[in-house]
């Protein structure tokens, strides 16, 4: 356990330091290019007309949350290939029925007035579907947020993140459409016996670690058994029960590298 931990620390370490590093030189570098990240942000003139510093403040902040989610993702990553294999995209064949299933399973659930809501039943429907042999069975690639497989319980994961859980319907569809799809391809490709698990994912709890996690928009399409809310979803990348403590404690003693790269920003745009 103290091995487990002291890896991931190290990993979640060397994540920050590595983003604060790159994030201050990106920004720092770009102060005098008008087509920089921040530079090609401060030209809505009705934030303009709020000061300067509220002008810069409103640019770097959407450019550190977009990033800041994609340093996220990766360090979930890493952690991730200590503990599963690890792969990125899912290939192989797709039946024309479990397309027309996937197609008819999503409009079910788009539809409010109907009273079928997302279950993880309906994953063994998609699987048990047959292909016809006078049908035209498609070949698929699909490039997956996170495909992971334990090789100690030999279960393939199959794992949508967005880091704050905010979609739209429109996204929220389409990325059940893609768990769905990847699901079939592996159901088909390793056989009825094999485990596969699908999952939506969050870093963090838009809602608050300790409350319920209630995204309506996702949970049209998503069931809460699929669910890998924050601290659940780092628990699962690290395998541990205290995987969510040991990368948030780490973060946290670490958080001040990503506030000191932001000072210097400051300073190097407004003074």
């Amino acid at each position: 356990m103290i091995e487990k931990k002291e890896i991931i620390k190290s990993i979640v370490r060397t994540s920050v330091e590595s983003y604060a590093t790159g994030f201050q030189a990106r920004h720092e570098s770009e102060v005098d290019n008008p087509n920089g990240v921040i530079n090609m942000k401060i030209h809505n003139v009705f934030i303009a007309a709020l000061g300067e510093d509220i002008q810069y403040y409103s640019a770097l902040v959407r450019s550190l949350d977009s990033s800041l989610g994609n340093m996220l993702e990766k360090m979930a990553i890493n952690i991730a290939k200590l503990f599963y294999e690890v792969h990125k995209q899912v290939e192989g064949e797709l039946y024309p029925e479990q397309t027309g299933k996937i197609a008819e399973l999503l409009e079910a659930y788009k539809n409010t007035q109907n009273p079928l809501k997302p279950e993880l039943a309906h994953y063994e429907e998609i699987r048990n579907i047959k292909s016809n042999y006078n049908s035209k069975v498609q070949t698929k690639v699909h490039i997956s947020d996170y495909y992971l497989i334990d090789k100690e319980t030999n279960t393939h994961h199959l794992i949508e993140l967005k880091i704050g859980g905010d979609l739209d319907n429109k996204k929220a569809r389409s990325e059940k459409e893609a768990i769905f799809e990847q699901y079939a391809i592996l159901s088909n490709t390793l056989g009825k016996d094999a485990k596969i698990e699908a999952h939506f994912a969050t870093a963090y709890n838009r809602f608050g670690e300790n409350n319920e996690w209630n995204q309506g928009r996702v949970l049209q399409f998503f069931s809460k058994d699929e669910l890998l809310i924050g601290r659940d979803f780092w628990n699962f990348v690290c395998k541990s029960d205290n995987g969510y403590d040991f990368v948030l404690e780490t973060y946290k003693e670490n958080a001040h590298l990503i506030t000191e790269a932001l000072e210097s920003i400051k300073r190097t745009y407004l003074d």
